[in-house]
């Protein structure tokens, strides 16, 4: 049975994977026998030791997804057949005065490239005949509203809206597409969040499993969508929250 989780002689891309969820990603697969290909703004050096440490492999290779055709050349004649879209900014601001470049910045980043990084990934698919699986990293506000984060908002809808018409239109040509909406993950980006030791409070009373997440919750389950374990899955939005949208 240990063979439907087993990712040995693929190779995956994993955006924005310098650090934290995509950090844990890049590992998971790698920890599974993936070749990965971490791919962002930054070097992600750190990464590519960490798995090299395991005795797994990885490069780093640069990307800016402010540019959606970044990853036009990316694919072809490389043998990827899995594509994790984990790269993403945030800006905010009240929605009264949020400004349109910041708007189309997100926008851009968040959705377009993703996207676009979909369409050139399943290209190359296609043009093989191999089988693939795309795993997006949505949001708890794919399915929230938040607070002063509209583009952010409206992007993780879109995120989510996109996993489901694309696994429409390629699970019969098989790539499984599906998405994760990650919860409070303990990272860089909420340690401020959880220094504050009110709004920290506040938040865990929220999450039924009483803790904030870690970076590889989130990393095993990309790899098991990526597993011939989740074969059957296509076009699921995954809340790996600790049960935050159950309550």
């Amino acid at each position: 049975m240990n063979d439907l989780f087993d990712l040995s002689g693929r190779r995956a891309m994993v955006t924005g994977a310098n650090t934290g969820i995509g950090q844990a990603i890049a590992m998971a697969l790698a920890g599974q026998g993936a070749e990965v290909s971490c791919v962002g703004l930054r070097e992600s050096n750190e990464t590519v030791a960490r798995i090299a440490a395991m005795g797994g492999t990885a490069r780093s290779y640069l990307l800016d997804f402010s540019d959606p055709h970044a990853a036009k050349d990316a694919f072809a004649g490389k043998g990827y057949t899995i594509l994790v879209n984990n790269a993403g900014i945030i800006r905010r601001e009240d929605s009264v005065y949020f400004s349109e470049a910041d708007w189309d910045d997100v926008m851009t980043v968040n959705l377009k490239s993703l996207f676009m990084n979909c369409q050139y990934f399943a290209r190359e698919i296609f043009e093989t005949g191999a089988a693939g699986n795309i795993v997006n990293i949505a949001s708890l506000l794919s399915f929230q509203g938040g607070i002063r984060v509209p583009s952010y908002t409206a992007s993780k809808h879109g995120v989510a809206g996109l996993t489901k018409i694309l696994a429409n239109e390629w699970a019969e040509k098989g790539i499984n597409v599906n998405a994760i909406a990650p919860g409070y993950i303990a990272t860089d980006n909420t340690a401020a969040l959880r220094a504050d030791a009110e709004r920290s409070k506040a938040i865990l009373e929220r999450i039924p499993a009483g803790r904030w997440g870690e970076a590889k919750d989130i990393g095993g389950t990309a790899a098991f969508l990526c597993s011939r374990a989740a074969s059957y899955i296509h076009g699921a939005i995954i809340n790996v929250d600790g049960g935050w949208l159950a309550r």
